[in-house]
């Protein structure tokens, strides 16, 4: 019995092809809508998470916000060793225009410690790192990143070359190994100094920031702990900084992720609805066209159940259907986006399959009423129409 209501139920969608798929069309389009959405989205905030677990899970960042913190770089760097924190980096940057020959540009100019190439797992391709007798005697010295060694002297072999930061000349010890685009920046924009080189050409003497490495993923939350007592010990204020780790960010991000997955999906979903509505209606024209039917079948034995079922099944096979094309379609878009787009986008399955299962619901939910209607035409009125 199933089967021959599903034959009939196909024979009869596809008798009219035409009217069946822009019937289905809203429901193909909402599905994509869905899908492709919620797909692209995780994939982008896949991205980014990737991006943060790559800075490393014990790396803690502190920022003092307030003003006139007597923090000195003597003081900070002496939690290193302490309640699980192994380094501590503090940095001084600011945003300057660097010279070389014809060459110039605006690049982040870091005054930074040896310690901070150990905290931030940094290395050089070339040349050397910023040492200890460098902060000692503030010598005008400079690491440069990938991108600013590029741009200034057109190749990465720029060691013994002079850059110029404002009026002083940086003799060039090295340069780092290219790290690539990342959601907290990337050093190979960057030029590093001495951090009392930077002290001395910006007057500035207090800390205002400082990254410190945990001693394992498993202590990060002592460090963070042992730093915050410090700074709250330093400025009197809890909202005079700010100290957070990589774990808070991934955790931020998850909830980013899942509010707006939901919130897109939600959107998107209204266009099912929309389907589900063209649906009832492309349904209900069924019902009074084929009145003449109704009646004949009623009248040769069939019962209000069969009916029912028949005309309940075209409405689910309509939307199955559809949401099996929108799905087809939402696939080739995705793979589509990814290649030209360069990403890792893929098509998310349970989203997928959500919305597959979604657009059945829908089937009964629409098709209901002209089901039910179709089945209490009594057959004399049915055959009293012809």
């Amino acid at each position: 019995m199933i089967r021959k209501i599903a034959k009939l139920s196909l024979r009869s969608i596809f008798s009219h092809k035409r009217r069946s798929f822009l019937t289905m069309l809203g429901i193909i389009i909402g599905v994509m809508a869905v899908v492709i959405l919620v797909s692209i989205t995780q994939s982008a905030t896949t991205g980014i998470t990737d991006s943060i677990s790559s800075m490393g899970s014990q790396q803690i960042t502190a920022t003092v916000t307030g003003e006139d913190v007597p923090l000195s770089r003597e003081s900070v760097e002496s939690l290193a060793g302490t309640g699980a924190i192994e380094d501590v980096a503090p940095v001084l940057s600011e945003s300057q225009t660097a010279r070389h020959k014809e060459e110039s540009g605006s690049f982040t100019v870091a005054g930074v410690t040896p310690s901070y190439f150990t905290v931030q797992d940094i290395a050089v391709q070339s040349g050397r790192l910023i040492v200890s007798s460098d902060l000692d005697f503030a010598t005008s010295v400079a690491v440069l990143g990938t991108e600013a060694a590029y741009q200034l002297f057109g190749t990465w072999d720029a060691v013994g070359g002079t850059v110029t930061l404002g009026d002083r000349n940086y003799k060039v010890v090295g340069v780092l190994e290219e790290q690539g685009s990342s959601l907290a920046g990337s050093d190979d924009s960057k030029i590093l100094i001495p951090y009392t080189t930077a002290q001395r050409a910006t007057g500035q003497k207090n800390v205002t920031t400082f990254y410190a490495k945990a001693t394992s993923e498993a202590s990060v939350s002592l460090a963070v702990n042992t730093i915050d007592a410090y700074l709250l010990q330093a400025t009197r204020d809890e909202d005079a900084y700010t100290v957070s780790n990589q774990a808070d960010l991934l955790d931020t991000m998850d909830e980013v992720d899942n509010t707006l997955s939901l919130l897109l999906g939600g959107i998107a979903a209204i266009s099912l609805l929309v389907g589900g509505i063209g649906i009832m209606n492309i349904m209900l024209v069924a019902v009074s066209e084929r009145t003449r039917e109704i009646g004949i079948r009623k009248a040769v034995g069939a019962k209000r159940r069969h009916i029912l079922a028949q005309f309940l099944c075209e409405a689910c096979i309509l939307s199955l259907l559809g949401g099996l094309l929108g799905l087809a379609a939402s696939a080739a878009v995705v793979a589509g986006y990814g290649l030209f787009s360069g990403s890792a986008a893929s098509l998310d399955w349970t989203t997928a399959l959500a919305a597959v299962l979604f657009c059945a619901v829908i089937g009964v939910a629409f098709g209901g009423y002209p089901a039910a209607k179709a089945s209490r035409l009594q057959p004399i009125e049915a055959l009293h129409t012809l």
